[in-house]
């Protein structure tokens, strides 16, 4: 197994930027922080890990994060690259994931370190990936050549599960294509899961027997690894069509075993994910996360929207969702998912951004918000895409279309 794993990283240091990137390389492979017996020339060829290349960029008059022990008054940035030998990483993600970020986000010579992008090599085609990805859920959805619209359950918690199904009745009759349960409302005293999978499921099941569309429902199973099996098992049984799971909360061995078991696309909701991304030399890029998500066998990842409600610029969420749509190892594409403030508003740049029909749109406020009610607006985001995938203007589309025109005025 001659092949290596290449990890890309932003880094902020004081010292000498070879040496820091050497530093990286050895707590990650062979090295501490003094030799050891054992410790060889053809040790560290066979199994340590490389560095590739490192790109000076700016200096900074400040360190960014607090504890960094400094050798110099001139805090500098770069680019790193290092590489990781297969042979002594096998194909385990875990593993991988322990290599490539693991301690070094700790090491005293550094007040600032990001892990960017990964790339691994064909032997991780052993994991095999979404089940559904685009093709499938589109299958299931039975939704081609636009984007599947959806909604998230609003209010996010307090509904009781005849509540939610009631809901759901009124999206369905308007036409929606995806309902999903809001990342906070799993398993709770007010609204047990069982109770409302099985009230949701008879809505859906005659709503589909009325209009012959079966709405796609991604019921938030997260939990305990065991407990997400079950979940999962008894949502197949009833019907359904999708399950959702918060991926940072659940880990990613838990999301390797629910793909293992799983007859259903497993929609990946990112709650938390700001606590990985937020600092922009801390943590881990989405670039990176993303590929280990699409490895476990994610469907659906969420990669927020523009314009959105959160602190994420839009052009990193772009980046986001067209890397889920770039082939991994000649595969592994996942449906990009977007929300978070997401209006009729954002729609025309989105499709302009991604060049691509195939993502899924939600609006939870943005939708159930509308003055007109639910139903008024689903129609509204269903005209919006059809105006931006005919290349017209909103504006022009909905001068007869009071829905959409209403849409605007709510949200301007």
């Amino acid at each position: 197994m001659s092949e290596r794993v290449y990890a890309y990283y932003l880094i902020e240091t004081s010292y000498d930027l070879e040496q820091a990137a050497l530093m990286m390389a050895g707590e990650q492979s062979v090295g501490t922080f003094v030799k050891v017996p054992g410790e060889s020339p053809e040790m560290w060829e066979r199994c340590g890990a490389r560095v590739e290349r490192v790109q000076e960029l700016e200096q900074v008059s400040i360190p960014s994060l607090p504890g960094a022990r400094h050798k110099d008054t001139r805090i500098k940035r770069a680019e790193v690259r290092l590489s990781f030998p297969l042979s002594t990483l096998g194909t385990s993600l875990t593993t991988l994931l322990t290599a490539v970020s693991g301690n070094l986000f700790e090491l005293a010579p550094f007040s600032g370190l990001k892990l960017l992008d990964i790339e691994v090599p064909e032997a991780f085609k052993v994991h095999p990936g979404p089940q559904f990805g685009i093709e499938g859920t589109r299958t299931l959805a039975g939704v081609f050549e636009r984007p599947l619209i959806g909604t998230i359950i609003k209010p996010s918690v307090g509904l009781s599960p005849t509540q939610t199904a009631s809901l759901v009745k009124q999206l369905g009759e308007a036409g929606i294509d995806f309902i999903k349960d809001d990342e906070l409302q799993s398993d709770s005293p007010h609204s047990p899961f069982t109770d409302r999978l099985e009230t949701v499921m008879r809505v859906i099941d005659t709503l589909a027997e009325q209009t012959g569309k079966r709405v796609m429902y991604a019921i938030n199973i997260t939990g305990e690894t065991e407990e997400m099996l079950r979940r999962q098992e008894l949502v197949a049984k009833c019907g359904g069509s999708c399950v959702m799971v918060n991926m940072l909360m659940v880990g990613l061995s838990s999301l390797q075993t629910l793909r293992k078991y799983s007859q259903l696309p497993i929609h990946g909701h990112r709650a938390g994910w700001g606590a990985l991304s937020r600092h922009p030399v801390l943590g881990m890029g989405y670039l990176a996360y993303q590929k280990f998500m699409r490895l476990a066998g994610v469907d659906h990842l969420h990669v927020n929207g523009l314009r959105n409600k959160f602190c994420e610029d839009d052009v990193s969420v772009m980046q986001s969702a067209q890397a889920c749509l770039t082939p991994m190892l000649g595969g592994y594409r996942v449906m990009p998912v977007f929300s978070s403030g997401q209006t009729v508003w954002q729609v025309p740049d989105t499709y302009k951004g991604l060049q691509s029909s195939d993502c899924l749109y939600l609006a939870g406020g943005g939708l159930m918000a509308h003055p007109d009610g639910v139903a008024a607006g689903v129609r509204s985001l269903q005209e919006a895409w059809e105006a931006a995938l005919q290349g017209l203007s909103l504006e022009s589309y909905a001068s007869s279309r009071p829905s959409l025109a209403r849409a605007m005025e709510m949200f301007a």
